[in-house]
């Protein structure tokens, strides 16, 4: 591949439940990129601070991500409603977003093919990524994906729950000081309403194999 040598970065951000780690995944799987979920950090984060009740926030974070193993943290339920809810508290303390920022940058910085997704990423993380996808989508329709993958762990959940809950997030994520979601100038908007997953893989493949095109030639 045109890039395997130069490098390809991508950065994928949006909303919760709007489909952006399922399409970068499917990006990253396709084109051979490493992968990162900063919204899997933040949930990691909680966990570890509602399994240990730390005194030392700050301190217990710093050394915990110093060494974490990114592998490890997929093999955790970390998509429960209380680490949901935790997560979106502490990504407001800037204290927090600063230590895992570093392992953001660290991770971009080790790999030049690499596609992370999040919130912040294409105006905090990978400013000057080669590609940067905005994913939108009816809260509607986020809602009832959001309850039918939570739903398996939790046979006593409401779509009304979940729906609030979902928005209370984005409204949070939007409107918190530090780092908000916001869209890029640059980002390509992918809107998976009405995608299908493969549907959402091709119109991002397009778009990838243009930019291979521009940057790389054929």
């Amino acid at each position: 591949m045109k890039y395997k040598n130069k490098g390809l970065q991508i950065s994928c951000d949006g909303g919760a439940a709007t489909g952006k780690s399922t399409g970068a995944k499917m990006i990253s799987k396709k084109y051979k990129l490493k992968f990162l979920s900063s919204g899997l950090l933040y949930r990691y984060a909680s966990y570890l601070i509602i399994k240990n009740k730390p005194k030392n926030l700050i301190h217990f974070l710093t050394k915990k991500f110093n060494k974490v193993n990114y592998k490890k943290l997929e093999k955790i339920n970390l998509h429960t409603q209380e680490i949901s809810a935790h997560s979106a508290k502490i990504a407001k303390i800037n204290k927090i977003r600063k230590i895992l920022k570093k392992y953001q940058i660290s991770f971009a910085r080790k790999n030049k093919n690499c596609c992370i997704e999040g919130r912040d990423i294409a105006t905090k993380i990978l400013p000057r990524s080669d590609l940067k996808f905005f994913f939108i989508c009816n809260l509607n329709i986020a809602s009832i994906r959001r309850f039918k993958e939570l739903k398996k762990n939790n046979s006593n959940l409401k779509l009304k729950d979940v729906k609030k809950a979902l928005r209370i997030r984005n409204i949070s994520d939007t409107k918190r000081k530090n780092s908000p979601l916001l869209k890029h100038r640059d980002s390509v908007v992918i809107d998976t309403g009405k995608l299908t997953k493969q549907g959402m893989l091709t119109k991002m493949s397009v778009i990838v194999e243009k930019e291979i095109k521009r940057k790389y030639g054929n």
